[in-house]
């Protein structure tokens, strides 16, 4: 069952074209273009402008850029990544897209790394699953911060968006035909108290990022409890494939891992760097062609696999080897990663980086196109929150930030041309929220049943979990109880959807339907019935 917020007294009220929820690299893409076409943008943040996920993405944007590489082959690695559940239209257009991306964001002032031997072109590097040095980063392994510092430049001098700090969007305005026309929003105060009101706009965007917070271990910020999901789904939007969601296999390991933790850069590995077991032996030879750059999923379930081997019990972590690697090379190209690994009292120029998987980027959201249209008539989804089709099972790396700039920039440009035409706002429904005190207990069942390797015993026990989460007791609403609440529909979608896919594809792992099954070539999409999701499937066309 998913719960609903409780209705709460409405206590101001703002109004534009088009609110934008979200300031990560999507959110502020689609103000920016929104508002160079003349329309009023509220952008409304739950935290400060820069606390989103942008501002941590040590890798970079997947573009092609040079005559050694090719568009083909950047479509091939992601649909080989994506484990045959890529729309492949919308993976052209985002590889052909991507180099002009990075070039807007050059022409708005992001100083990438540039590599004097390709005539002080920019410098390109290697992750996984990519078949050639495309990734383009900045400050060596700080490519989130200079994207985010460039967009955040650029908004805060764009006059035509009114930033909105501290306010976390709660539910969907719709009117009399189910079209959006705005958002219930809450100013957040001292201790998570909230001060409720409305937000009126001709359109609704979305742009929320990630889910990781519903993990008990996660790159991903604090921010990241999943509240665009709940919300879209409230509101009545088809939502598909929540079970795809993807562990990086490298984060900083520590033993009290508990929720945000570091990243430890893929970069390291596209620049030589390799998986080692306790005694030092290799863990990716042999297991795919590409060894320590083999996609995501296929090195996570590796590592897991080994650790499970290990002897004595299951191992606790691996390590990343990058001893090879020099110290000139480690700090001129990853001095984030050096310094997060010194601060923990490890030094990677002469000492492997203990490293475990880690709940990192979900492959699925709302289902959406390119330019953010959803099943809702004046509701967008772009960036992480959504699904375009270009991830499939399991998201190419560099990939994301290339999206979220360009879905973006198009829904922007697509409602600066024309905007949905609403009605009035509808009454709406309140309900039984959760109690926030259960949010650790979810999260540890959620990991524990539902994180890389899954089963249906495991996950049927996560279900009858989640309905038995005992409700708030209470109208009152602060931001403990959305974010609970939030995470715990989170917790519902993943959870469902994983038992619904009864096979292994990308980065959703059975351990009792092993292997892809051809009768699964499909999407598992979803939508609210009453307070229960309805669930349905769709064949995908081949994207090979």
């Amino acid at each position: 069952m998913v719960r609903r917020l409780p209705q709460a007294s409405l206590e101001w009220e703002r109004q534009g074209d088009v609110v934008v929820i979200g300031a990560g690299a999507a959110g502020l893409s689609t103000a920016l273009a929104a508002a160079a076409s003349g329309r009023s943008v509220l952008l409304l943040c739950k935290g400060s402008l820069s606390s989103g996920a942008t501002t941590m993405a040590q890798g970079g944007l997947a573009a092609v850029l040079y005559a050694d590489d090719s568009l083909d082959l950047h479509v091939r690695d992601t649909v080989m990544a994506g484990a045959g559940l890529c729309d492949a239209e919308a993976v052209r257009r985002l590889v052909g897209a991507a180099p002009a991306e990075v070039a807007r964001l050059r022409a708005l002032g992001a100083a990438f790394d540039v590599d004097p031997e390709r005539g002080s072109g920019l410098a390109v590097t290697r992750e996984g699953g990519h078949s050639r040095d495309r990734v383009v980063h900045a400050g060596g392994d700080a490519t989130g911060a200079e994207i985010d510092r460039t967009l955040v430049a650029a908004v805060r001098s764009e006059q035509r968006v009114q930033v909105l700090e501290h306010v976390i969007a709660l539910d969907a305005l719709l009117d009399l035909s189910g079209a959006a026309v705005g958002v219930t929003a809450a100013r957040v105060g001292a201790g998570g108290r909230l001060a409720c009101g409305v937000v009126l706009a001709r359109a609704v965007v979305l742009a929320t990022g990630g889910i990781g917070q519903a993990w008990s271990t996660t790159t991903n910020p604090a921010g990241a409890t999943g509240d665009g999901l709940g919300l879209a789904l409230r509101a009545g939007a088809q939502l598909r494939d929540m079970e795809f969601v993807q562990f990086h296999p490298t984060v900083l390991w520590r033993p009290d891992m508990l929720g945000r933790q570091p990243l430890v850069s893929e970069a390291l590995r596209g620049e030589g760097a390799v998986l080692v077991d306790a005694t030092g032996r290799r863990v990716m030879l042999g297991a795919h062609p590409l060894a320590d750059l083999a996609p995501r999923d296929i090195v996570a379930a590796t590592m897991h696999e080994r650790m499970a081997e290990a002897p004595g019990g299951v191992s606790t972590h691996l390590h990343l080897d990058a001893t090879m690697l020099g110290r000139d090379l480690l700090e001129h190209r990853f001095p984030t990663v050096l310094a997060t690994c010194r601060a923990a009292g490890i030094d990677p120029v002469r000492e492997p980086i203990p490293v475990a998987p880690g709940a990192h980027y979900s492959c699925g959201g709302v289902t959406a196109d390119l330019q953010g249209r959803t099943s809702v008539t004046g509701l967008f989804a772009v960036g992480e929150v959504a699904s375009t089709g270009v991830h499939g099972a399991n998201r190419l790396a560099s990939n994301s930030v290339t999206e979220a700039l360009f879905a973006g920039r198009e829904a922007g440009e697509l409602l600066g041309a024309r905007l949905p035409s609403g009605g009035e706002p509808a009454a709406t429904a309140g309900g039984g929220a959760v109690l926030p005190s259960s949010r650790s207990a979810t999260a540890l069942a959620t990991s524990r049943e539902a994180g890389l390797v899954r089963s249906g015993d495991g996950l049927g026990r996560l279900t009858a979990y989640l309905e038995g989460v005992p409700d708030a007791g209470t109208d009152e609403l602060t931001l403990q109880v959305v974010e609970a609440t939030a995470l715990h529909t989170v917790s519902t979608l993943v959870a469902v959807a994983a038992l619904t896919r009864r096979e292994s594809r990308g980065c959703h792992r059975r351990q009792d339907a092993p292997g892809r099954q051809p009768q699964w070539l499909q999407h598992v999409t979803m939508h609210l019935d009453v307070d229960r999701i309805h669930i349905d499937t769709h064949p995908q066309e081949s994207a090979a």
